[in-house]
């Protein structure tokens, strides 16, 4: 990948807030990062050029704080500006690595934050540091990381880990919650219903930290698989139940081995938590044209669509394909057919 392409996208997204419109997310540094990685970074000019004109300007520091505060304001937007202040200092000061792992373990548990932005957001963002560490993917991670921060959400209450269900298995045999509104109001539902938390505790737990890898591997795959058959009941929000956990396999080789374990129990309740939020409870056969599409014709449509869930999520999709994955070609495919870009 061309890393100055990248760090040129950062530096033109720098000056945008991590929302608009009140509330929607920023997708901007994330959809552009995973363009290039499709292969069409020949569309990355024109794609900022026209997303940029929907976006805010970063909000300001209004009342500084220091991180012996952070339990205070962690969890309040209105802190915004001053949450993005606080992580720019801090990533202009110190190693990232080191700051990283001081936080992860303080903003796992809200993994759910913003609909999984900010997890997302930041998992794009290591995943840049690690093969080149530069001002703009600095900048980049510190602004992940303060809006993770203004936004964080706890994940549902969950049982720990306790196996043997495959992680497939244990998303078919997730409860469908038929509640209306918004992500943070559909999770709080989701504690009071027991059976959600003992099918969330009976997935498969990994033996130890070095198995967490491949099982958030597997979760990914597995949602992508399951956006084939699920996606119409929400074809925005269960692109997220495969990008968080992909998200989080990517910052692993950043943390600290031991961070690793509580990483897979929050971002595996996330997923499914996503997934009993919006799933349909029918499901979608794909046509037999969509399962014998090419990869670089999947990366073209999306590149077409514009849409950034869409390119997000084909970038996941190709992934999965090249581990085996049957259905993540049409997956890729579902998610363009369903989703249209609003702008």
């Amino acid at each position: 990948m061309d890393s100055e392409s990248l760090d040129a996208a950062y530096e033109r997204l720098s000056s945008t807030g991590p929302e608009f419109g009140g509330w929607l997310s920023n997708h901007g540094p994330m959809a552009a990062d995973a363009l290039i990685r499709i292969g069409h970074e020949d569309d990355l000019v024109s794609w900022i050029d026209e997303y940029k004109t929907r976006l805010d300007e970063r909000p300001r520091e209004r009342w500084r704080f220091e991180e012996t505060d952070w339990q205070e304001y962690l969890g309040d937007p209105s802190r915004l500006g001053d949450w993005l202040a606080l992580f720019d200092r801090q990533v202009r000061s110190e190693p990232w690595k080191d700051l990283l792992a001081r936080w992860w373990p303080r903003l796992i548990p809200g993994a759910p934050a913003s609909a999984t932005h900010g997890l997302i957001r930041t998992g794009h963002a290591v995943r840049a540091l690690l093969e080149r560490e530069t001002s703009p993917r600095r900048e980049e991670l510190g602004q992940a990381l303060g809006y993770w921060a203004a936004r964080w959400q706890l994940v549902p209450k969950h049982l720990p880990l306790r196996g043997p269900r495959p992680y497939g298995l244990a998303m078919d045999h997730l409860p469908i919650e038929d509640v209306e509104g918004g992500i943070r109001t559909r999770l709080r539902h989701l504690p009071d219903d027991h059976i959600w938390s003992e099918t969330v505790a009976s997935a498969r737990e990994p033996i130890d930290a070095t198995s967490v890898l491949a099982a958030l591997i597997t979760i990914t795959d597995e949602a992508v698989r399951r956006y084939l058959r699920w996606g119409h009941g929400n074809a925005v929000m269960l692109v997220h139940s495969a990008t968080a956990p992909r998200a989080a396999a990517l910052v692993l080789p950043a943390l600290p081995a031991e961070l690793w374990p509580m990483t897979l129990d929050y971002v595996w309740a996330t997923s499914a938590a996503i997934i009993s939020s919006y799933r349909s409870a029918d499901s979608y056969r794909a046509p037999q044209e969509q399962l014998t599409l090419s990869p670089a014709e999947v990366a073209a449509a999306a590149a077409d669509n514009r849409d950034e869930h869409v390119i997000k999520f084909v970038e996941v999709a190709l992934e999965a394909h090249q581990r085996g994955v049957a259905e993540a070609l049409a997956a890729g495919a579902r998610a363009i057919e369903l989703i249209s870009p609003h702008w």
